[in-house]
C-alpha cells in the first residue's frame, strides 16, 4: 500500500459564543481537514486545530507545511507509523498540529486496512466509560458562576474552569462557583500558564479543600523547572499541559517529579504515534493521564477517544470543544450522551468522516504523486 494523493481543506466554524482563556479569545474553530488516498482505494481522514499561542501554527502555516509533508510521504506505506513519523520530522521541525492531522489520517487508513476500530488497532478495548467535563470560559465572576450552574444542570459530572488572571479575581471566581454549585461536583482548574510561581502557590493554597481534582499548567511552560517546588507546596495536584508536547517532554517532567498528571493532546504530540509513547512513559512512572484537545470538531476528538481506550491509566477526558460549535460537519464518529457520556464508534478505522458536500465548499489544496 502506498500514499498517492493528499487533500488539504481549510475550514472555519463559528463558536456559539467566544471561548476565552488567559492566552486570548477564540471565536471560530479555524481548522484543517486532511484526506489521504492510497493506491488500494482506502482513504483516511485527519484534522487539526492550530493554535498561534500554543504550537505557533495557523491554518495558513498548516496548508503550506502540509505540501512539504505530503511530498515527503508520497509513495510511503501509510501503515508504517514509525517511518511516517520519522519522515515528517525529517522534512520539518515542530509543526505538531499539521503533523497530527497527517498522523490521524494514517492511523485511520491502517486500522481500516485491518478492518478493526482504531482503539482495537492501538491495542485497546471499548470496555470503559468515557465522561467529558465541560469548560467555563474566563470572564467576570457572575458570568462564570452562571455558566458553571448551567453545566451542572446539564448533567456534566465535572466542571473545568479557566483561570490565570490574578490571585484576587481567580480565588473569587472559584469561591463563588463552589458556593453556587455545591461541594459534590469536582472542579478542574486550568490557568493556561497565567500565573507566576509565587502567585500559583498563593492561589492553590487559597483553594485547598474545595474538591478540586487538579490544576493544569499553572505557570509559564518555560518555567518547568519550578514545577517540582510548586508541586510540593500545593495540596492540589498539578497537571502538565503546554509544558508537555511529546515523549521527550514527558520524560523530562517525569524525571523532575514535576507533575501529578499529564494532559495529552494529539495536536501537541504530532499525533497518535508519539502520544502512545507519552502514555507508555507515564504508565511506567505510575502517572495518570487526561486526553484533551484544542478546538477540533468530532473528527479529531473521535481519534482522541479511541486513543483514550488504549491505556487504562488515561482516566480523564476533556472532549467538550465540539459541543461549543454552531455547525457539525462530521459524519458518524463519537456521540455525546447524557451526563457527559462519550460513545466511541465500532466501525473500522476512526469510524468518522467529513460530509462530502461540506468539503466541496472549502478551499482545498491537492498534492498528488507525479
Amino acid at each position: 500500500m502506498r500514499i498517492e494523493k493528499v487533500e488539504v481543506y481549510k475550514a472555519s466554524i463559528r463558536l456559539k459564543k467566544p471561548f476565552i482563556i488567559s492566552l486570548g479569545a477564540i471565536t471560530h474553530a479555524d481548522n484543517i481537514y486532511l484526506r489521504i488516498h492510497t493506491d488500494t482505494g482506502i482513504t483516511g481522514y485527519g484534522e487539526c486545530s492550530p493554535s498561534l499561542t500554543i504550537n505557533g501554527e495557523s491554518t495558513g502555516t498548516c496548508t503550506d507545511v502540509a505540501m512539504y509533508l505530503a511530498n515527503g510521504l508520497m509513495g510511503v506505506d501509510p501503515r508504517d507509523a514509525a517511518k511516517c513519523s520519522a519522515v515528517m520530522d525529517s522534512v520539518i521541525f515542530g509543526n505538531t498540529s499539521i503533523k497530527s492531522a497527517f498522523d490521524i489520517a494514517l492511523y485511520d487508513i491502517a486500522s481500516r486496512d485491518k478492518g478493526v476500530p482504531l482503539y482495537a488497532y492501538l491495542g485497546g478495548k471499548n470496555d470503559r466509560v468515557l465522561l467529558t467535563d465541560y469548560t467555563v470560559s474566563l470572564a467576570g465572576v457572575s458570568a462564570m458562576v452562571e455558566e458553571a450552574l448551567d453545566i451542572k444542570n446539564r448533567g456534566f459530572p465535572f466542571i473545568k474552569v479557566k483561570l490565570g488572571e490574578n490571585r484576587e479575581n481567580d480565588v473569587e471566581r472559584i469561591t463563588k462557583i463552589r458556593e453556587a454549585v455545591g461541594n459534590e461536583i469536582p472542579l478542574r482548574l486550568d490557568a493556561n500558564q497565567g500565573w507566576d510561581k509565587d502567585t500559583a502557590k498563593e492561589v492553590l493554597n487559597d483553594l485547598a479543600g474545595m474538591n478540586i481534582q487538579y490544576c493544569e499548567e499553572p505557570i509559564p511552560r518555560w518555567d518547568f523547572l519550578s514545577l517540582p517546588e510548586l508541586r510540593k507546596a500545593s495540596s492540589i495536584p498539578l497537571m502538565a499541559d503546554e509544558s508537555c508536547l511529546d515523549h521527550h517532554d514527558a520524560e523530562r517532567l517525569i524525571n523532575l517529579g514535576a507533575c501529578d498528571y499529564i494532559n495529552i493532546k494529539l495536536g501537541k504530540s504530532s499525533g497518535l504515534y508519539k502520544a502512545m509513547k507519552i502514555a507508555e512513559l507515564a504508565s511506567a512512572a505510575d502517572i495518570r493521564m487526561m486526553v484533551g484537545g484544542f478546538i477540533e470538531t468530532r473528527l479529531a476528538f473521535t481519534a482522541s477517544a479511541h486513543f483514550s481506550l488504549s491505556n487504562e491509566d488515561i482516566v480523564f477526558s476533556d472532549f467538550d470543544s465540539p459541543l461549543m460549535m454552531e455547525q457539525d460537519p462530521v459524519t458518524d464518529g463519537i456521540r455525546y450522551g447524557e451526563g457527559g457520556l462519550v460513545k466511541v464508534p465500532e466501525l473500522p478505522g476512526l469510524g468518522a468522516a467529513v460530509d462530502e458536500s461540506y468539503l466541496r465548499q472549502l478551499p482545498c489544496v491537492v498534492i498528488e504523486s507525479p
